[in-house]
């Protein structure tokens, strides 16, 4: 450690010697932290042409969570006044200050042929490495991955002048070199099938604690059937990938076998194809599934929606989906999706990142010989739904803080734009799977090598802009429907292995801090029901790639499990545990929190549907709404979320990170967003 810091400052006070006063470093490394794998190799050529892209500041980052929650907020004079995606890129995109001063450096150093995105994220142009690495005060080498042969121009460090530097968020090519590596597919739920599953029964309520069908389910949450004539403009998206899908031959079956016939056969999802991704099986082929997930969530959904259309967004081709190719680069997931919903963000710059990072996300038109898309990245051609629901996750200490951090801030701006966003929140408690079930450590927790033992919480779900859905359970011997109806309890699944259990995500950020909406809900459950483990309170500064969350660091000396201080999940929950769907013909039990979401999901497009049949607004950003009235929900007060050898955290009286604020009450909710204003589309500059 003290050789690296010493390389460090060595490298540092050689550019500052080098460069003039009026320059600063902007970015600098120490060459000990570039992965083995990339080889340093000799200088780039001077006559080298170099592809340059100065990514410029953008502005109101700073305000995004306060522009969100003025149209959010039930208080708040704006609420429901969305913002058309126009706005929303306008309000975000670089000052004109930052674009002048920056076109004026670069045009006073003899550099012409600039070129201004169409969002105004960045500026590029093409350049001889001579006259780059005068510019920048830099020296740049050529890098070769050692595993793919691939080669990339970067530097140790670079300067700009002090003047500009607060209109810069980063220049490439610069120091990123982050090889592409292969981890585990990402995925929540529908991994637990039941063993004896029934075959076409248990209609009724009398068993759903055993088998959950749609009956069951509009008794648990009060949900009438459906009588509006749908609105064309009101869709349930479904986020689907990993080789999912649907097949017609299964629909109809369940439709027929327990929906009472309410829903005809023929009844069919829309595809919504993101950069090749297929989700539906042809009639003539026998389904291929990854645990039955898109069956799963169309099942739940359905009963509940019907006859509003489903669009299922399956995302990236089968090559990219496929889950054991080498170098694996559909890594983390969702950039694909949110190129495709908003046109702006395949060149929005932020935290060091612009678009699509060629190390991590799939390449368009895809190289695949076979089953690739060989079409364009496409950006903008989907709009996005009023209400989306997402069962696919990872954990946030595997994902580069940038990266994730710059898709957080893409759900606030849908979130803008009047898109409630819902995310399963994971199904291992407060750790992730074992070592032995496709995880990072022995326990599924996260730490040091030797004392895997701090909980790990799921990403994107930290992020703020995010409603979570965590998962509940009908108790054995429970009744369900009527005046003795009892309440849910936390899900939870034992097994032979005590890590392997199944039990609802949750838990506490290591990135983003609470935020204001749940402020005092998360203090009330940390002040009344304190957790029996001790905490840290540090947060992981968001910086550019390739810096991962530094766990180690965050607890210190505390011998802290989980992080006070950081944004709680998960914000509601819902049934997840053995929804009664139809694969391959067969009927099958599914649990999961992927049960969940779609549930949640689904009486929320009802609700919206209902807003926009009396002339209102979508609902957007739900999370502001749901914390000022808690009264909305079924208050879930049994059970915990286990995982990393310990039973995690409790269920209790008011939010909790095991089942959040608690389950929906159709009614109450309905009544309660039918009372809010209209909204409408905003136009206020600001």
């Amino acid at each position: 450690m003290v050789h690296s810091l010493l390389l460090v400052a060595a490298l540092l006070a050689d550019c500052i010697a080098a460069a003039p006063t009026s320059h600063v470093i902007h970015e600098a490394r120490d060459p000990a932290s570039v992965s083995s794998r990339w080889v340093q190799k000799g200088r780039v050529a001077p006559d080298a042409l170099l592809p340059v892209r100065v990514g410029l500041t953008q502005s109101n980052l700073d305000r995004g969570e306060e522009m969100l929650l003025d149209v959010s907020d039930p208080d708040s004079p704006n609420y429901g006044k969305h913002w058309t995606s126009e706005q929303v890129t306008d309000f975000f995109k670089p000052s004109d200050e930052s674009t002048a001063a920056v076109k004026s450096w670069l045009e006073s150093s003899g550099f012409s042929d600039l070129s201004l995105s169409d969002n105004k994220a960045w500026i590029a142009f093409n350049a001889p490495a001579s006259k780059v690495e005068s510019l920048l005060h830099a020296e740049f080498y050529e890098f070769e991955d050692s595993v793919t042969k691939g080669k990339a121009p970067s530097t140790h460090a670079y300067s700009v002048p002090k003047e500009v530097q607060p209109h810069i968020d980063f220049i490439t090519p610069g120091l990123k070199l982050l090889p592409p590596t292969k981890v585990k597919a990402n995925t929540f739920g529908a991994a637990r099938r039941a063993p004896s599953p029934p075959q076409y029964s248990n209609y009724g309520l009398s068993t759903c604690d055993e088998a959950v069908n749609p009956d069951c389910l509009a008794a648990l949450y009060k949900i009438p059937k459906q009588t509006l004539t749908p609105n064309p403009a009101n869709q349930l998206g479904l986020y689907e990938s990993i080789f999912q899908r649907w097949d017609p031959t299964d629909l109809d079956l369940f439709f027929t076998n327990y929906t009472h016939g309410n829903i005809p056969n023929g009844t069919e999802p829309v595809n919504k194809a993101v950069d090749g991704g297929e989700s539906e099986t042809p009639h003539h082929f026998v389904s291929i599934t990854n645990g039955g997930e898109i069956e799963l969530d169309l099942d739940v959904a359905y009963p509940i929606v019907y006859p509003q259309k489903i669009y299922i967004y399956d995302e990236d081709d089968l090559h990219y989906q496929r889950v054991d190719i080498a170098n694996l680069t559909t890594t983390f997931g969702f950039n694909d999706l949110l190129d495709a919903l908003d046109g702006s963000y395949c060149t929005y710059s932020a935290y060091g990142e612009t678009g699509n990072d060629p190390n991590l996300d799939p390449k368009y038109p895809d190289p695949e010989k076979h089953g690739g898309f060989n079409g364009t990245l496409e950006c903008g051609v989907f709009k996005p739904p009023y209400v989306f629901s997402s069962s696919y996750g990872g954990q946030e200490v595997d994902v580069p803080i940038a990266y994730q951090a710059r898709q957080c801030n893409e759900f606030m701006k849908l979130g803008l734009q009047g898109t409630s966003i819902f995310f399963a929140s994971g199904d291992s408690g407060v750790a992730d799977l074992p070592a032995s079930e496709g995880g990072d450590s022995p326990t599924g927790c996260t730490g040091s090598n030797s004392n895997y033992t701090v909980f790990n919480p799921a990403w994107p779900n930290s992020c703020p802009y995010l409603t979570n859905v965590g998962a509940t359970e009908v108790a054995p011997g429970a009744t369900v429907g009527g005046s003795d109806a009892q309440p849910e309890v936390a899900v939870f699944f034992p097994a032979a292995n005590p890590e392997n259990i199944y039990s609802s995500g949750g838990g506490f950020s290591n990135i983003y801090p609470r935020p204001s909406y749940q402020q005092s809900a998360v203090e009330e459950y940390l002040t009344k029901h304190t957790p029996p483990y001790k905490s840290y309170s540090d947060l992981a500064k968001i910086v550019p790639n390739p810096a991962k969350v530094n766990v180690n660091e965050l607890q210190g000396k505390t011998g802290g499990r989980y992080n006070s201080a950081g944004r709680g999940y998960p914000d509601v929950s819902c049934n997840g545990a053995n929804a009664t769907i139809v694969i391959h013909g067969e009927a099958l039990l599914e649990s999961g929190t992927s049960q969940a979401t779609p549930i949640f999901a689904s009486i929320i497009n009802r609700i919206v549907e209902e807003r926009l049949a009396a002339g209102k607004s979508s609902l957007g950003f739900l999370n502001p709404a749901f914390y000022k009235n808690a009264s909305i929900f079924n208050d879930v007060v049994k059970g915990h979320n286990a995982g990393c050898g310990t039973n995690g955290f409790e269920t209790a009286t008011g939010w909790d990170p095991v089942s959040g604020l608690g389950t929906p009450d159709y009614p109450k909710m309905l009544a309660y967003f039918m009372s809010l204003p209209s909204g409408g589309w905003n136009s206020t500059s600001y």
